[in-house]
């Protein structure tokens, strides 16, 4: 196999892995935001006392979640549940409840 279609096969095969990779997260952050329905309401449209989260702004959701991991903003349970997410599930959820 030639220089140039090894070439055009590595960069086919980088995107399909790009392009798994971005649905992994989509079918991820709505699995995540599950988790969230519980108290924060489907898709995060609160019904009760517990602050919505959708159409939040993804700064604030960020900083909000932050807040939760460094201890800086008290809680009931919500400390707990911001340590279990990654920097870049927070940053998905923080995306899909901005778009709610």
């Amino acid at each position: 196999m030639g220089a140039m279609k090894k070439y055009i096969l590595a960069v086919l095969i980088g995107l399909t892995l790009m392009v798994q990779a971005v649905i992994a997260d989509e079918r991820n952050v709505e699995l995540l935001a599950a988790s969230c329905a519980a108290c924060h309401g489907t898709n995060g449209h609160s019904v009760g006392d517990i602050p919505s989260l959708a159409g939040i702004d993804k700064d604030k959701f960020i900083r909000e979640i932050s807040a939760f991991i460094a201890g800086e903003r008290k809680a009931t349970v919500m400390h707990q549940h911001a340590l279990g997410y990654t920097q870049r599930e927070i940053e998905l959820l923080a995306t899909f409840f901005s778009q709610q």
